[in-house]
């Protein structure tokens, strides 16, 4: 549930976000909300620092957008964390990362509790470095009872990968005779998903304004309005993520109506 009028201005303290308020609508907000997380690379290039200082930086914009999402009202947040194309990247990089998943799950345990955040991993475990994964396993276990917002982290992730997976376990039911051909629907391959129970993103955001989807959830946006913003990930700021939500509002959606 979004919070009064008067803790949003209390949460919302620059005069540009405060004129953003005034066309926030409480009663029309997204539910779920999904955002690529691009530019923490670009970010530390510009200020001559290792790349790995761009994704420190990184985390603490999640902790903001975790913040503005619960103020907001927003029930569900996914954050596109490490792509399965991301093993790409230089073994230092790589290793910095899995290393600070660690040492954020371990330093934010406490506050997401306070704040009643629940963590869904979605994505394969295969190649993940046995600690970061225990981390992640530890903040799922001792979060799982919260209801105030479920951020959902794509880990080791690939919506391709996501729907070869759900037909073949679809293919198995077949073959089994569990399940016959003419069962399998939309309903069904959802309920195959990671993200099955989780209602489909109503918004996508992408920072550092590059305009691609980068194989993020491709069934489940199937009908998500995209907004696209040219910071980078690291200087997104709660304003940021209100004024997505306030365009959000302001648009039509009619899923293939007219």
């Amino acid at each position: 549930m979004a919070r009064t009028p008067t803790s949003l201005e209390a949460f919302f303290t620059s005069r540009a976000d405060r004129e953003l308020l005034g066309r926030f609508d409480a009663q029309s907000v997204p539910r779920h909300v999904a955002i690529i997380m691009d530019g923490n690379g670009r970010w530390a290039s510009k200020r001559g620092l290792p790349r790995v200082l761009g994704h420190k930086a990184g985390a603490k914009a999640i902790k903001e957008s975790i913040a503005t999402a619960i103020e907001l009202g927003i029930e569900f947040l996914t954050v596109y964390s490490f792509s399965s194309e991301n093993w790409r990247r230089s073994v230092e990089e790589v290793s910095g990362l899995m290393n600070l998943f660690v040492e954020v799950l371990e330093a934010e345990l406490d506050n997401l509790m306070r704040e009643g955040v629940r963590v869904r991993v979605i994505g394969s475990d295969a190649g993940v470095p046995e600690p970061t994964m225990s981390a992640f396993h530890r903040t799922e276990q001792c979060t799982a009872p919260n209801t105030r917002l479920t951020l959902l982290v794509a880990l080791n992730y690939g919506g391709r990968a996501e729907i070869a997976e759900a037909a073949r376990a679809l293919a198995e039911a077949v073959a089994d005779g569990r399940l016959s051909p003419g069962e399998i629907s939309e309903a069904a391959i959802s309920e195959h998903l990671s993200t099955a129970g989780v209602p489909d993103p109503d918004l996508v955001i992408r920072t550092s304004g590059e305009m691609r989807i980068s194989n993020f959830l491709l069934w489940q946006i199937a009908y998500a309005e995209l907004w696209v913003t040219a910071v980078l990930w690291p200087d997104f700021k709660r304003g940021d993520l209100l004024r997505a939500v306030v365009d959000y509002q302001r648009r039509s959606r009619r899923f293939g109506g007219r």
